[in-house]
């Protein structure tokens, strides 16, 4: 008996267990090392990424002549979407903003997905329309590609600094979806409402995954689940799309009268209640009176009633006597609402993702456990527009990134595993070359575009707290942006030293030759003279106060103050201000 208790207190102090620690009262997970995982962001080293063009791609010219043709990327969202975009060429700070036929739009990174993320945040924070991951499920099954029999400690572990920093990539309209099955939902839904709130829990999604039980388990699981969080729920359910009818439901609108309006629906004329405007009597066309069933009123009141008999909206039936019912138009419907029941025949299951992915490598270099291209279509479908970015940060053979690419998103894959050249890579090549597996047909893909490749490079500081060499200008430029604004730097304000303009702050920076003057009275150091070049980048620029980075200043502080300046230390300040 004594054993039994010591295993159960073991049990409790190592589980996860909900306390009412956090925020307003709100339940927090707690796990062994759980107070590191969550400071492990900001102990994640801050890397930058070096671009291999040797597994980039940009298609061969019948294929982007193909997609020049069917205009596969809608205009429609793409020029405010693409004014987001941060620059790469050699590193990642270099780019320019996108242009649709630019391979920039699309960045594939091998490497630790924690490092990663980090790694792109100066240039992405705040730009991403939807995430989608499907992270290892913990299931105690181990795949060649990924650790999935990980404890669970070591799990959140993982999970928790991961989720953290997605938060930050995403818009004020955007949106996380999550893949993840019953071994660890429940877990994964309450740090998740620590994370995004509570409040921005939009629904639980569950996926038919199987066309048939499993017969060798105590009770076969039919469905993964897919949580649903967003940054703003109030702002994401102004831009959430609707799906287009399927043609199952499309076949429901049918036109009985030969009404020159089209095929229609009819939905019921009545509401529930009793509303005294909402109870006349109605005269149907073949004279009969009818009132609404009793505990129910009309839907509308009789003005409306008028209108909509006037321009013929109602059906009283084939013989004109019938309860009315209001007409709905084939040509008038903007899609349907989606709810959270998504059947394998609508999106797909795990044999046909499976087909999807030997036909991509092969039998023998399948990957294990990928989803199906039209899971992740309806994904894209009602989270974002054409030109919109997507970010996936377990993009395991590169799914997510596929589809993206064929609807005309904008991608960020991150992949640690090898599979990021042998599946990620070769599949997306093929996509840009225009295979017609997946979803290649129903958006009538043929082809075109591109993508780059990173590797993670060095830190941006090296191990004495020195900037490294060789790191660009527009690359520390992005980071001290980022630390000092906590937004992303795009670089469409610079000009020379002047880097922009945020909450009425404008910044500079002195740094690698900027003036292409590396003398002590010139090049990093504030001077009279770098200070009066300062002001001519800054020009008209509108601002409360300048803060420049430096190496050093010559200025005395009272001279600074008199100046309204502030001024920080490379790299002293770069280190301390997040």
């Amino acid at each position: 008996m004594n054993m039994r208790k010591h295993i159960f207190s073991a049990l409790i102090a190592f589980a996860v267990v909900l306390s009412l620690k956090g925020e307003k009262d709100m339940p927090k997970l707690r796990w062994v090392d759980d107070d590191k995982s969550r400071n492990a962001v900001s102990n994640v080293v801050m890397k930058i990424l070096r671009e291999d063009k040797s597994l980039g791609y940009t298609g061969n010219g019948l294929a982007a002549k193909n997609a020049e043709n069917a205009k596969l990327l809608s205009l429609r969202g793409v020029s405010e979407s693409r004014r987001e975009d941060s620059k790469a060429s050699s590193n990642l700070s270099n780019s320019k903003t996108p242009s649709g036929e630019s391979n920039t739009d699309n960045i594939l990174v091998h490497g630790d997905n924690l490092e990663a993320l980090k790694a792109l945040l100066p240039f992405y924070a705040g730009r991403v329309k939807c995430i989608y991951i499907d992270p290892p499920y913990n299931t105690g099954s181990a795949f060649e590609h990924y650790d999935d029999n990980l404890e669970h400690s070591t799990w959140l572990n993982i999970m928790y600094p991961r989720l953290k920093l997605l938060r930050e990539f995403l818009r004020e309209d955007g949106s996380i979806w999550i893949s993840i099955d019953d071994d660890e939902q429940a877990y994964m839904k309450v740090m998740c409402d620590e994370i995004f709130g509570r409040q921005n829990f939009v629904t639980t999604v569950v996926w038919q995954k199987r066309t048939s039980p499993d017969m060798r388990a105590i009770m076969s699981d039919a469905h993964d689940f897919i949580l649903l969080y967003t940054k703003n729920k109030e702002q994401f359910k102004e831009i959430r799309n609707q799906l287009p009818l399927n043609e199952e439901q499309a076949a429901v609108y049918k036109n009985p009268d030969n009404d020159p309006r089209g095929p229609w629906t009819s939905t019921d004329f009545t509401a529930q209640g009793w509303r005294p405007n909402q109870m006349y009597e109605i005269v149907t066309p073949s004279g009969a009176k009818v009132l609404p069933p009793e505990g129910r009123c009309w839907r509308h009141v009789k003005e409306v009633y008028e209108r909509l008999y006037a321009e013929q909206r109602l059906w009283f039936g084939s013989d004109g006597s019938g309860v009315p019912r209001k007409k709905v138009y084939l040509s008038e419907c903007t899609g349907v609402t989606p709810w959270t029941w998504w059947s394998n025949k609508e999106v797909g299951h795990n044999q046909e993702a499976k087909k999807e992915n030997n036909v991509l490598f092969g039998t023998s270099n399948a990957f294990e456990t990928p989803k199906p291209e039209r899971l992740i279509q309806r994904i894209l479908t009602i989270a974002t527009n054409p030109g919109d970015l997507v970010l996936d940060s377990f993009l395991g053979s590169g799914t997510t990134a596929a589809v993206a690419h064929k609807m005309g998103r904008r991608w960020i894959g991150i992949e640690m595993g090898e599979h990021a050249k042998t599946h990620c890579v070769v599949r997306m090549k093929k996509v840009i070359d225009g295979e017609q597996g997946g979803i290649s047909k129903a958006v009538n893909w043929h082809g075109g575009g591109g993508f780059k490749f990173y590797e993670l490079g060095e830190p941006l500081l090296d191990e004495n707290g020195a900037i490294s060499e060789g790191i660009e200008y527009d690359t520390l430029a992005a980071h001290i942006w980022w630390r000092e604004t906590d937004t992303s730097w795009d670089g469409s304000m610079r000009k020379g030293t002047f880097l922009g303009v945020h909450d009425g702050v404008a910044y500079a920076m002195l740094y690698n030759g900027v003036l292409h003057d590396r003398s002590y009275a010139g090049g990093n150091v504030l001077t009279p003279k770098t200070m009066r070049i300062i002001r001519e980048d800054v020009g008209n620029a509108k601002y409360d106060r300048l803060i420049v980075y430096g190496e050093c200043t010559k200025l005395s502080s009272s001279k600074l103050k008199e100046a309204n300046i502030e001024f920080r230390q490379t790299p002293y300040d770069i280190v301390t201000r997040r």
